[in-house]
């Protein structure tokens, strides 16, 4: 079979090229793993179609590999841990500022002075989120009574891959309870935070746009 006058099997050599270039752009560890995989396996396929052994071979020895990191990947058990810090804590200032433009990115209209001059019925509430004793994010918000209304909700480019997420909104329910907290509600306009709430359980609040609530 010929394509553009571009035979079928050097179409997948193309393809098996083009998806293991793809693998090196990824900012994630397993998502490069992945289609690193996906590639060397392509390319090793193209490889032995040709009858090209040191290309079948090495691509087939990177499969290999690749298998190999993702089954310890998926079979390694992380330790996460939430940390209340003050709000005038100076490590928290100091990542705020460190990540300021990619902070800026995802919630736009932040701004740390709302962790200052709170009313007397109000308290700030922020976190370090810890993964493998490593600061992978941060959270801070407001708490009015029983409620946490989120202003930030970000962790670290190596660590976005829902654990962090997962951690603190389902698995460590028991600590916001602790926290006196039974409902979080988050204002956001971005379109790839507003898919990360609702994996996170949230849902949109009834008449409004963009405020997503999660009763816990």
């Amino acid at each position: 079979m010929v394509l553009f006058n571009i035979p079928l099997l050097e179409w997948i050599g193309y393809v098996g090229s083009v998806i293991v270039a793809v693998s090196l752009t990824m900012s994630s560890i397993k998502k490069l793993r992945w289609y690193n995989l996906v590639g060397a396996a392509v390319f090793a396929f193209y490889g032995f179609a040709i009858g090209a052994l040191p290309v079948g071979l090495l691509n087939l020895f990177i499969v290999l590999v690749d298998i190999f990191y993702l089954f310890k990947m998926y079979s390694y058990k992380e330790s996460f841990k939430s940390i209340i810090v003050n709000a005038n804590d100076t490590y928290l200032e100091y990542f705020l500022d460190f990540h300021q433009s990619e902070i800026k990115s995802f919630f736009p209209k932040f701004d740390k002075s709302v962790l200052e001059n709170i009313a007397e019925n109000k308290k700030t509430f922020s976190l370090l989120l810890l993964r493998n004793a490593m600061v992978a994010g941060i959270l801070v918000g407001i708490k009015n009574n029983q409620i946490l209304y989120v202003y930030l909700d970000f962790v670290i480019k190596e660590y976005r891959d829902l654990k962090p997420g997962e951690f603190f909104y389902k698995q460590n329910i028991s600590f916001l309870k602790n926290q006196g907290i039974n409902q979080i509600i988050c204002n956001t306009e971005n379109q790839y935070h507003q898919k990360y709430l609702q994996k996170m359980g949230f849902s949109l609040q009834v008449n409004s746009v963009n405020v997503y609530v999660k009763e816990i």
